[in-house]
């Protein structure tokens, strides 16, 4: 079965992330298969429009730690020790491009987010033109507290320094209405109309010519490309040093100890000590 599934409705080309057992949980195939299917959709001569989604209860949840860091044994972003960060770096920056791919296409890209985009479920989110969430999604990125950098660093680009920092300092999750007063999404709307919404802006846009949507995304683009790139080179890197500092082994341990669903709740709540290895007293 398809991890990201592709369809075309008239001048719109759907791209819907499709693992929704695991809310989506970003796979070592699902990048690959989010650029294939841009990469389809740019490709078609009568698309004009992207909307991305996410099937089931939820946009993303971020990388599968059931996989990634519950797994017993080193996998594509835990290696056994000495760590080698330029074999961690191919693989995230290969993920990473893939993600940007929604950028750098030449159609416009709106995402809808629903549930919740979180941690890497954020990164893709972020990396769209346009992004629309319910009032309740929540979206934040809290493997800034341990065991990760969101490699796309779109968090700044979109917010700014202060808030971006507001929010990589803290791993806080916020909810859509608050990410839109925040600037950090276009719109936040009623849940219940969030569909409606997604498709009243997509209609719109897909009456403009293919060409005209492409200049005017190249030239915006062109504004913050450069900036972006090298931000996202050291963000890459920092996001494997993470994973393989003592505080992120000793998160790994945790998981393989408790499970990552306590892990997570611990670390996002701030109840355990990664650098001690142990629960705050």
């Amino acid at each position: 079965m398809s991890k990201v599934l592709y369809e075309k409705e008239g001048r719109i080309g759907r791209i819907t992330l499709n693992r929704p057992d695991v809310m989506n949980a970003i796979d070592d195939d699902l990048p690959r298969e989010l650029a294939d299917a841009v990469a389809r959709a740019d490709a078609d001569r009568d698309v004009h429009v992207m909307v991305l989604s996410g099937a089931g209860k939820a946009f993303c949840s971020g990388y599968d730690l059931a996989h990634y860091a519950e797994g017993n044994g080193p996998n594509k972003v835990v290696q056994d020790m000495p760590w080698d960060p330029m074999q961690d770096f191919q693989f995230m920056w290969a993920n990473t491009q893939s993600f940007m791919s929604l950028f750098r296409a030449m159609k416009p890209v709106i995402c809808k987010v629903h549930g919740f985009a979180v941690a890497g479920g954020s990164d893709i989110a972020l990396c769209a033109d346009l992004t629309l969430m319910g009032d309740t999604a929540q979206i934040g990125y809290m493997p800034t507290r341990v065991w990760g950098c969101p490699t796309t660093a779109m968090w700044v680009h979109r917010l700014g320094p202060e808030q971006a920092k507001r929010m990589m300092f803290t791993g806080d999750k916020i909810t859509g209405r608050e990410a839109a007063e925040m600037g950090l999404v276009l719109k936040s709307v009623p849940d219940d109309q969030l569909d409606d919404a997604v498709e009243a802006l997509a209609t719109r846009m897909a009456s403009v010519p293919i060409n005209q949507l492409a200049m005017q995304k190249m030239v915006i683009n062109s504004a913050v490309e450069a900036q972006i790139n090298q931000t996202q080179r050291l963000s890459t890197v920092f996001d494997g040093m993470t994973r393989h500092s003592p505080e992120g082994l000793n998160f790994k341990a945790r998981v393989e100890q408790v499970g990552w669903k306590q892990a997570v709740q611990e670390r996002d709540d701030g109840t355990f000590d990664w650098t001690q290895n142990k629960p705050i007293a």
